[in-house]
Formats: C-alpha cells, sequence, structure tokens
C-alpha cells in the first residue's frame, strides 16, 4: 500500500504505474480535481489543512481496511494539503484488483469513508468570499443564487 499525505502536486501517472501489476484485471482510479465552481459560485482556489499524523494513520487504515474488505491487491491513497489551483488534483486513489467491481466498489468506499471521516479540512475561495466545506453536500445556504431564484 501506498498510503501518503504531501505538500506539492501529486504525481498521478507515476503512482497509477506502480500500482499495476500482471495479475490484475483492473485498476480503478479517482483523481478528485479542484473545478473551477460550486454551486454556481466560482471557485478561485482551494486550501486544505490536516492534522496531519492523525489523518495519515486514518488513511492507512482506510486503506488496509479495503483490502479486506473488498479483496483487492493493492491500493494507493495520497492527498495534497495546501493551496490548489482549478485543474490540481487533490486526493488520488489508486484500486488494483484481479475483477473491476471489487475496484470500483473499493473506490468509491474509500473517497466516500475519507471525506467522512478523515481530518482534512477544505477552504473554499470563492469571487465572492470564502467558506470551509465539510464535504458533501455543499451547504444550501452557501449557494449563490441565481436571478430566477433570487427573484
Amino acid at each position: 500500500m501506498h498510503v501518503e499525505i504531501v505538500d506539492t502536486p501529486i504525481e498521478s501517472a507515476s503512482i497509477v504505474a506502480a500500482a499495476k501489476a500482471d495479475s490484475d484485471g483492473a485498476v480503478c482510479i479517482f483523481d478528485g480535481i479542484v473545478r473551477d465552481n460550486t454551486r454556481r459560485r466560482q471557485t478561485l482556489y482551494l486550501d486544505y489543512e490536516a492534522y496531519r499524523e492523525m489523518a495519515l494513520e486514518q488513511m492507512q487504515r482506510l486503506a488496509a481496511e479495503a483490502v479486506e474488505r473488498f479483496r483487492v491487491r493493492d491500493i494507493s491513497l495520497v492527498h495534497r494539503l495546501g493551496r490548489l489551483q482549478v485543474g490540481e488534483t487533490s486526493v488520488l486513489i489508486v484500486v488494483a484488483s484481479a475483477h473491476r467491481g471489487a475496484a470500483f466498489d473499493a473506490c468509491r468506499w474509500l473517497i466516500d469513508t475519507l471525506k467522512k471521516t478523515v481530518p482534512i479540512w477544505k477552504r473554499e475561495t470563492f469571487a465572492d468570499g470564502a467558506v470551509w466545506a465539510d464535504g458533501e453536500p455543499f451547504p444550501e445556504h452557501l449557494a449563490a443564487r441565481s436571478a430566477e431564484a433570487q427573484g
């Protein structure tokens, strides 16, 4: 397993290449990237902070649990901290398995569980302000209102 918290851009291609083995029938990749908007608000950048030691420990436990639970061969789980610009990778999950179903299931479980349980926080800076986000779903009261909805 490769579990890491980094402060520099995530080297996605090399992590994916290193995860592959001849016994694999599937490699499922989740590449979480900074998008240019959230709920009709223009995103300028994101800042990620963490309780690093605890976050890394919890990420290692999640990866180990996913290997056991979904019977996949290997997992890479990398999260970036600091300021990220639109288009940059914030989290990369790579699951290698003999079968695609297990790889997909493990990958989805990992990102959903990571967002709910690991002490990593995201501050979203928009053209019209900023907010600390606490995962899914985006708080409705923070969404920008369209002209139609306001009127």
